[in-house]
């Protein structure tokens, strides 16, 4: 079974209702070892793609993941870039803002963290937290002490969709390719894993009580996220809704995107030095 990138991304201009966007499909894969093998292709391709956006030091990739609590980012993160260089990735998790994070525009905290060119970067949450959380729990806005006028304007959350907009954009001009990933679990499945970590004593600090709290409104982020991925999905920064109520589902789907993305800049190793060049520094080095 193929995996087909246009059944998770979500087209431009479109309404969202999650509701309708499935949490699990059919495996692509047909055993554990399949699996592993498919998962190993996809990281070997990756790591080659790599090795190609570093030499033809042209572009760059900033790949984001977001999810309901849970859903595993982290996981995703691990198993799918574990075969990246190191040296050519940077990975951003992104928490609750700083005092003097909090003195700046809400975007000025991931902009200083985009990746050069020739680079992968990685962001664990974003600055889609600031249309996400901040538009569930109202009073996070207020700490960010904004003009009322602001603060207060009947279009202050598509103002922020347009700024969001705006900043990929600019990215996009610049040579940085965007992959946004929103992880698509269910309630149900978010319940077992939060069981698995509370009876697990190696997992017990992954749970806190923050966590239930968050899960009593998740009708509430659900809603944040419809409007935020119709909103600020583009056809330069596009959102892939991934089913991830199966992880090893998700880290094939992921994957699969990721080199797909990388190979559509069709890029190229530079074009070595002439023959008479080479010919003369193979001379000194005889030497």
């Amino acid at each position: 079974m193929k995996i087909h990138s246009d059944d998770f991304r979500v087209a431009p201009g479109k309404n969202v209702d999650l509701k309708k966007w499935p949490v699990q499909v059919r495996p692509f894969y047909k055993s554990k070892d399949h699996f592993k093998e498919q998962l190993a292709g996809h990281k070997e391709q990756l790591a080659a793609q790599q090795e190609l956006l570093y030499a033809s030091n042209q572009h760059a990739l900033l790949l984001i993941f977001q999810a309901m609590d849970a859903a595993g980012k982290d996981g995703a993160i691990k198993h799918v870039m574990s075969g990246v260089n190191p040296q050519g990735c940077s990975v951003f998790s992104f928490k609750h803002p700083s005092a003097t994070e909090l003195q700046h525009d809400f975007l000025w905290r991931t902009t200083v963290c985009q990746p050069e060119r020739g680079r992968i970067g990685i962001f664990n949450r974003s600055y889609y937290e600031e249309v996400l959380i901040v538009r569930v729990h109202p009073e996070i806005l207020r700490a960010q002490n904004l003009p009322a006028e602001v603060a207060d304007g009947k279009q202050f959350w598509d103002d922020r969709f347009r700024s969001i907009q705006a900043h990929e954009k600019h990215l996009y001009r610049n040579g940085t390719r965007i992959v946004k990933f929103f992880l698509h679990i269910s309630r149900e499945e978010q319940r077992k894993r939060f069981l698995a970590r509370l009876a697990d004593p190696q997992k017990n600090w992954k749970f806190s009580g923050d966590d239930l709290k968050e899960r009593g409104h998740w009708k509430e982020y659900r809603q944040a996220y419809e409007a935020c991925l119709a909103a600020t999905s583009t056809a330069h920064a596009p959102w892939f809704v991934v089913p991830a109520d199966d992880k090893q589902n998700a880290w094939l789907i992921i994957s699969h995107i990721i080199v797909e993305t990388l190979k559509d800049l069709k890029m190229k190793f530079p074009a070595p030095a002439d023959a008479r060049t080479l010919a003369a520094l193979r001379r000194q080095l005889k030497k």
